[in-house]
């Protein structure tokens, strides 16, 4: 998304579920130059979109694992919003684990702590169900529904990911990273407490933070700005 010739990090953003690189892309207006931007892309969607969906977790995490030691020159940031946070949390670790290489920062979005997620099990449910639990999650990918004709490119995607969010399992229970760890949420998230939110302090024997803004699941929407400012602040407090 972004490149630089001389980066001082490297921030790799991972979508949520159903969705795409492509909703990070705002994000390449408010990162300096010294920052390189970059966003996982899924398979099954934009310019994979003649890929098989992935079937487990782990399918979307050693690929990104690989690319990630290729980046690793400079330091490594990651943003992970919703499914996206379990994502880049099971990336995190096996860099640190099976690699050595730990991160400047993880930050996560919109997702309860490993092993306290509560999903809705929606994966196999009726589509207008599924319909309108997304329309009432809003942003993007809300709007999107609204048009009949995509449908038939979204819901397989998102039915896709629900798949691997709802079976999903954490690789390792209780402190493994040494990250800095920051957990950004809306304050109208009807499926996150409060306990949910602080249980990431747990994964972690790094320094731990977290920040509310205002709005629901994609709260981010509406505070850009001040969110990747946030992060790219977090790097001066590490």
């Amino acid at each position: 998304m972004t490149r630089s010739p001389v980066p001082r990090l490297r921030l790799v953003c991972f979508p949520h579920a159903g969705g795409a690189a492509s909703f990070f892309r705002p994000w390449a207006d408010h990162v300096s130059a010294e920052v390189e931007l970059s966003a996982v892309r899924y398979p099954g969607r934009e310019d994979r979109v003649a890929e098989p969906f992935a079937e487990r977790l782990d399918d979307l995490v050693e690929p990104v694992v690989q690319e990630c030691l290729r980046l690793a020159d400079v330091p490594l940031a990651f943003f992970g919003h919703s499914m996206g946070a379990s994502v880049a949390y099971e990336v995190a670790l096996r860099l640190q684990l099976d690699h050595g290489i730990g991160l400047r920062g993880l930050f996560v979005s919109a997702r309860s702590a490993p092993g306290h997620e509560k999903e809705p099990d929606l994966a196999g449910a009726a589509d207008d169900r599924l319909i309108e639990h997304l329309t009432g999650l809003g942003g993007t990918d809300g709007q999107a529904l609204r048009h009949p004709e995509l449908l038939d490119l979204l819901l397989p995607a998102i039915r896709a990911d629900y798949r691997l969010a709802e079976s999903y399992e954490p690789t390792i229970k209780g402190a493994a990273l040494d990250t800095p760890i920051s957990v950004y949420y809306g304050d109208a998230e009807e499926d996150l407490s409060e306990e949910s939110v602080m249980a990431w302090s747990a994964v972690t024997t790094g320094p731990f933070r977290t920040r509310s803004f205002e709005g629901g699941h994609f709260y981010l929407v509406d505070h850009l700005p001040v969110l990747v400012a946030d992060v790219l602040a977090a790097f001066g407090r590490t």
